[in-house]
């Protein structure tokens, strides 16, 4: 009976702590589940509201051309030809894929150059689906930028940021559609702001930034930390950090000419010139100013009187440094134009006017 009592005891003892134990569990979950927690606000760290304004206007540019195929032994042997067309050309596909912004709602936008150079067909994607070919408005080669136009509604639309304000350190975050894996984001510094002299571009104002440009980048957008267009990417160098955009300020202009006169017009005064070296800053006693090397026959700088040997000091009211700054100058003249050149010749200052004429475009 003892031993009766003693099971009995500790069964109900058992029964008890298991039945304790549900309760508490079915408490502690339904609590659990219920239970929301105090919720604190905290800031939001990061670029995402800049990323989301500028996005949707960053596009995909697909281009495709076709190339005469080159000639091989096997292609050109009589007995391998004889099995084909002989008057059918052989022709090689190549597609390409840059990036591209758009500037309006209109359907303008603006890419590099080297991204449709000689294409046959152009398709552009949209970040939100959509696609459509697009033509080409206009091209500047000097300063690698292209316009083009797609035929869509309700069309997405850059914010534009001004280029001339950017300082080296500000934060910037390149946007464009590298390698085929779809729109990327890439955040960096300004590093540098109007570099020049580096062999990409005849025209060059560049902002140098650490963001990644990676190929399929090019022409997508360098926006500030508010998401507004700084900047056209253009290239890297083959090292780690160093990457080139075109500022708004000059990508700006130059679509604008595009569109209002579907070119680009720059003043030329057909002469060449270099940089004096230190030799000749001292035989001429002159800090600085351009050495004229030729000059074109008819031209207006010869039809002015210019002289191979002058040294151009003046161009206008602007005193003339370097052959970087003769070039800005002079291409920011308006063809039809009369200028003022000012020059030493033997040592003697000599003042003439010159009548600008368009620059020849590229070939």
């Amino acid at each position: 009976m003892r031993f009766i009592l003693f099971v009995i005891h500790w069964a109900l003892v058992g029964l008890g702590v298991a039945a304790l134990l549900v309760i508490l569990w079915s408490a502690l979950s339904g609590g659990l589940a219920n239970w929301s927690g105090p919720r604190v606000e905290l800031p939001r760290r990061g670029y995402a509201t800049a990323v989301a304004r500028a996005a949707p206007a960053v596009v995909s540019v697909r281009t495709l051309s076709r190339r005469a195929a080159g000639g091989n032994a096997l292609t050109e042997d009589p007995l391998f030809r004889r099995f084909f067309d002989d008057g059918a050309a052989m022709v090689r596909r190549e597609t390409s894929l840059g990036s591209g912004v758009l500037l309006d709602a209109s359907g303008v936008i603006v890419t590099n150059y080297h991204v449709i150079a000689d294409a046959d067909s152009i398709h552009v994607s949209l970040r939100d689906g959509r696609q459509a070919d697009a033509r080409i408005v206009g091209t500047d080669p000097e300063t690698d930028l292209a316009v083009l136009k797609i035929e869509l509604d309700d069309l997405p639309m850059v914010v534009l940021g001004d280029s001339d304000a950017l300082r080296v350190g500000d934060i910037v975050l390149a946007m464009g559609y590298p390698l085929g894996i779809g729109q990327t984001v890439t955040q960096g510094i300004v590093s540098a702001t109007g570099r020049n002299r580096v062999g990409i571009n005849t025209f060059e104002s560049f902002i140098q930034t650490d963001a990644a440009i990676n190929f399929g980048n090019s022409g997508g957008a360098l926006v500030d930390s508010r998401g507004a267009l700084v900047g056209i990417n253009a290239a890297r160098i083959d090292s780690e950090g160093i990457g080139f955009a075109i500022p708004t300020a000059l990508a700006l202009d130059v679509a604008r000419q595009i569109l209002e006169q579907g070119s680009v017009q720059r003043g030329w005064l057909g002469l060449d010139a270099r940089d004096l070296n230190d030799a000749q800053r001292a035989e001429s006693g002159i800090g600085a100013g351009i050495l004229v090397l030729g000059v074109l026959a008819e031209g207006p700088a010869d039809r002015a009187g210019v002289l191979p040997g002058d040294v151009i000091t003046h161009i206008g009211d602007e005193p003339i440094g370097d052959s970087r700054t003769a070039i800005d100058r002079i291409t920011s003249l308006t063809p039809g134009s009369r200028v003022a050149v000012t020059l030493l010749r033997a040592g003697r200052a000599v003042a003439t006017e010159a009548v600008v004429s368009r620059r020849p475009l590229p070939r």
